[in-house]
């Protein structure tokens, strides 16, 4: 085996735990004397010194793919939408999936970026989940906005709720009203689907509201219009 091999070897180990010179050692026993080690080991030093971007790019690449493999194993139930709580081509080629709660500041600013989304890309598909973890009303509004999608009325109750202010039983309410949705119809689906979207999220490493599922990739946080195109374009290309 090269010497480079065994330094890429080595550099591997360091950046992922492998305990440095143990992943060369055993790819090539007996290969490296004390010396060679000594050596090797200061490279690998000196390479991260200089170029310390290179961990946090592999540590994304490593959790890149380690929530792809959860994704692949989860896609339909993670792509497939309640109901009406989807909005953009339903045959689109990508489908951006946004987990998010009603009393996130951020997700009512991402709004009117998700609008430019669908505007922009005809072949982009959005799929709303709830995750309610800020509040005790998170879940209450969750509740309705299930009933909103199972009865077909999802996008104008999810625009009225946020458009409501602070989360409450009558900004609720008032919601359904405005989106002419039936709150007495109880949904039997909503507490199972509220449980699976916890434990996909927590499953996937979700940091907070909003967070994405585009493609095989997990993202938090309010992107940008430009930062959401760049990771569409990333899953087509895939």
């Amino acid at each position: 085996m090269s010497r480079l091999m065994l330094l890429g070897l080595v550099l591997l180990g360091a950046l992922f735990g492998a305990g440095g010179t143990w992943l060369a050692e055993r790819a090539a026993p007996g290969e490296l004397g004390p010396v060679d080690k000594a050596r090797i080991g200061a490279e690998v030093r000196a390479y991260l010194l200089a170029n310390p971007d290179v961990i946090p790019q592999a540590m994304q690449r490593l959790r890149d793919r380690e929530t792809g493999r959860i994704v692949a194993g989860s896609r339909r139930a993670i792509e497939t939408p309640v109901g009406s709580a989807w909005a953009g081509n339903p045959k689109g080629d990508v489908t951006v999936v946004e987990y998010y709660d009603y009393n996130c500041g951020y997700c009512r600013a991402v709004l009117p970026i998700i609008d430019q989304l669908i505007k922009s890309d005809p072949n982009v598909r959005v799929v709303y989940r709830e995750l309610p973890v800020l509040a005790p009303s998170s879940r209450d509004a969750a509740r309705a906005s299930i009933q909103a999608a199972e009865q077909g009325k999802f996008a104008r109750f999810h625009q009225a709720l946020y458009a409501g202010g602070r989360v409450t039983t009558a900004s609720i309410a008032a919601a359904a009203r405005t989106a002419g949705v039936d709150l007495s119809k109880p949904s039997a689906r909503a507490d199972r689907e509220l449980a699976q979207n916890l434990e996909t999220a927590q499953r996937l490493g979700m940091s907070g509201t909003p967070s994405w599922v585009i493609g095989d990739r997990v993202v938090s946080g309010a992107l940008p219009l430009d930062q959401l195109k760049e990771a569409v374009a990333a899953a087509r290309a895939r």
